[in-house]
């Protein structure tokens, strides 16, 4: 007998993005995922849903994650939430409702090349369009903010003119952009996170959403260094470095978000975490809900939180030996 529920999420599945953008008009777009504040459609990034996958299973369109609340889901469930509903059957009749409506879509010619298009190998093009990040306004903007370590080896690069698009009506114009590679355990590119620059000045641009990413970034990251037993994960790239700046041993990685953070997938050989959470209550429930989830595959993990909002902060805020005076009791012999 056909399940009800079932016909509708993978109706719902199928019309994605679609969903989000009724539902949670206030949130955009990222890479393969729909990001906003909440299921209450407020501004922000704690709540991620997947734009790509099957329709069934693991790693399906339309599972959602709210990495502030813990909250998770199909989109019968985001839509029961943001309507308030208390039944399945009124949530049943407003799925079936949104279903039967005509909604705006991306013009035909867009949504057929966002069908066509793969993500992984356009972050991987773009990847290699760009140059070395040594003495170009992409290391500028990073040493601007403190960082002073050795950025020849890192996993970064500087794209001189890189597409910007504010919304899909927009019009696009071309900004300087921090380029960083994401890989997965093996080493291979899944994606990218752009950092879009001020054509003028050492900061990020003036724009809505300076931070982009492009690709498969859930369970991946930005690895500074092997990971193998031990390593430091964090948000931001910003963050990360700043650490790196004070431990240049110390394997590190970047998540990239909160949600991101909380959904990091481990190499096999992985014994000991240091989690750097960022100051606020997202950046906590994150680390809270990853070190509960490597608690589960015997992985040792210890939380690190910077009295400023985050671990650049603090470094700009105070001196580099503060920094790492600070964090290296916290994280013991590790740091010699």
């Amino acid at each position: 007998m056909e399940n009800p529920a079932r016909t509708l999420s993978c109706r719902l599945a199928e019309n994605v993005e679609a969903v989000c953008r009724h539902y949670l008009s206030n949130g955009r777009r990222c890479g393969n995922y729909w990001i906003v504040g909440d299921v209450n459609n407020n501004t922000g990034r704690s709540l991620y849903v997947r734009l790509k996958g099957p329709l069934t299973g693991k790693g399906a369109r339309g599972r959602w994650t709210d990495s502030a609340t813990s909250e998770h889901g199909d989109l019968l469930d985001l839509i029961r939430a943001r309507e308030g509903l208390t039944s399945f059957r009124d949530t049943f009749d407003e799925a079936r409702r949104f279903l039967r409506v005509p909604y705006v879509t991306p013009t035909e010619s867009r949504g057929r090349i966002l069908s066509e298009c793969d993500t992984i190998a356009l972050a991987r093009k773009i990847w290699a369009a760009s140059r070395p990040i040594s003495g170009t306004k992409a290391e500028a903007y990073l040493r601007a903010r403190n960082i002073s370590g050795d950025l020849s080896d890192a996993p970064l690069r500087y794209h001189p003119s890189l597409i910007y698009r504010e919304g899909r009506k927009s019009l696009s114009r071309k900004l300087p952009a921090l380029i960083a590679a994401v890989t997965d355990n093996s080493g291979e590119i899944t994606g990218i996170h752009r950092t879009f620059l001020d054509p003028a000045r050492d900061t990020k641009a003036n724009v809505a959403s300076p931070r982009r990413s492009l690709g498969a970034i859930l369970g991946n990251g930005v690895r500074f260094g092997a990971i193998d037993e031990f390593a430091i994960i964090g948000e931001g790239i910003e963050t990360v470095l700043s650490l790196k700046t004070a431990f240049r041993h110390l394997p590190m990685v970047a998540a990239l978000s909160a949600a991101h953070l909380a959904a990091w997938r481990p190499p096999s050989t992985q014994r000991r975490l240091v989690i750097a959470a960022d100051n606020d209550e997202p950046g906590r429930n994150a680390a809270r809900r990853l070190s509960g989830r490597m608690g589960e595959h015997g992985v040792d993990t210890t939380t690190i939180t910077p009295l400023s909002a985050d671990f650049n902060s603090e470094l700009r805020k105070n001196s580099l030996d503060t920094l790492r005076a600070g964090v290296e009791r916290l994280i013991g012999a590790h740091a010699s």
